[in-house]
This record gives structure tokens, sequence and C-alpha cells, in this order.
């Protein structure tokens, strides 16, 4: 498994190799655990992938815009407003700083998701899913088997449901942080909202 063609043959068969790395449900870092020495094809872009269709940005000074949200709802106000409507004009996202989440909150999500990763798989393997209507999923790629190559990541992912109605099905392991995150998360996304709107000039 070093390096794939554009078309499948006799020695590799794609889908396949897919299904496999699926059916273990130990993800990327299954792999790791496993010991192997090489990357398998499905993670390796085929030859098409080059530079040509994806060229390298000319412009290494380049940064996203970053608003600061710190005043927000004072004298700064109109300048944050301006601030967001231009980047979404411009980028279509940004980074905000001073957004009031504690950086303990941010690390103990963080530990809490790798706790949960380095869990023994047959512990990972009951909240292994691709099914979009559970609360709680764990998987390598969304999109494994449409994407032309899978990419190096496993994912942990909740619905707001279960943080709001049904905590219990968040793995133990990172319930608490999870839940404090997420009420974080969602006080902050009342005023990024707002500015939003706000700098979309959309009346409320």
């Amino acid at each position: 498994m070093e390096v794939p063609g554009e078309t499948q043959s006799a020695e590799y068969n794609r889908v396949q190799e897919l299904r496999n790395f699926d059916d273990t449900k130990a993800g990327v870092k299954g792999l790791v655990d496993a010991g192997i020495v090489k990357v398998p094809k499905i993670f390796i872009a085929p030859p098409s992938n080059d530079q040509a269709e994806f060229p390298t940005c000319q412009q290494p000074n380049l940064q996203i815009p970053v608003i600061n949200l710190d005043d927000i709802y004072g004298d700064r106000r109109k300048e944050i407003v301006n601030e967001v409507r231009i980047a979404s004009e411009t980028w279509g996202f940004f980074q905000v700083v001073n957004h009031g989440v504690p950086l303990r909150v941010l690390e103990d999500m963080i530990q809490g998701v790798r706790r949960f990763n380095e869990q023994v798989l047959e512990v990972k393997k009951e909240f292994y899913s691709r099914d979009r209507t559970r609360t709680v999923r764990f998987n390598s790629n969304y999109d494994l088997y449409k994407s032309r190559a899978a990419n190096w990541r496993d994912t942990l992912a909740f619905t707001r449901d279960a943080v709001d109605h049904e905590p219990t099905e968040v793995p133990q392991v990172c319930r608490e942080a999870t839940l404090e995150y997420t009420s974080h998360v969602v006080e902050l996304g009342r005023p990024t909202f707002w500015i939003i709107i706000r700098g979309s000039g959309t009346q409320t």
C-alpha cells in the first residue's frame, strides 16, 4: 500500500480497502496503534490532485481576519460590526478573540477528546457510526466513501440534542468537559450571530 493510481487494479481495490478500514472501527489512531510503517493508499491523493489543480498561495503574509469581540456591546460595537462586514464580504469567515470562553474550558475540551481517543477500542466502537441521526458518533472521515483521498483524522461529534436533552449519551470520559464547552459556545453564538446580522444590514 504505497502509492495509488487513478484506476483500480486487481492488486488494489479502493472500495474494498475503504470497507476494510471502516470495518475496524478503529480509525486512523487504530492504524498508528497497529504500527503501520507506510501510509495506506486510501489516504494518498491521486496524481490529478497536483499543484496545478490546487495552486499554492503566493502571498506569504496573508492573514485571516481577526475580530476582537472585547466591548462588543459598548463603544466598539460599530467598529466590530464593520470589521465583520468586511471580513464576511472579502473572506467569508473570520477568527474571533476575546470571545469570553475561558482558556481552561478550551483546554479541558481538548483533553476530554484526547481521553476518549486514548480509550481501548472496544469502548470506542460503541460510538462508531456513519448514521447522522445519532446524537453522538465517532468515525474517521465523514465522506470516506466519496472523497478522492481520505484525510488523516478521526472525529467525535455531538448534536445539541445530546448535550441539551440526552447528556448521558455523551461519553462519560469527556462528558463534563463537553457540556461546559458547549454551554460557552452557545453563549458565544449569540453576539456572533448578532454582529453578522448587523453587518449584513439585515433588520431584526
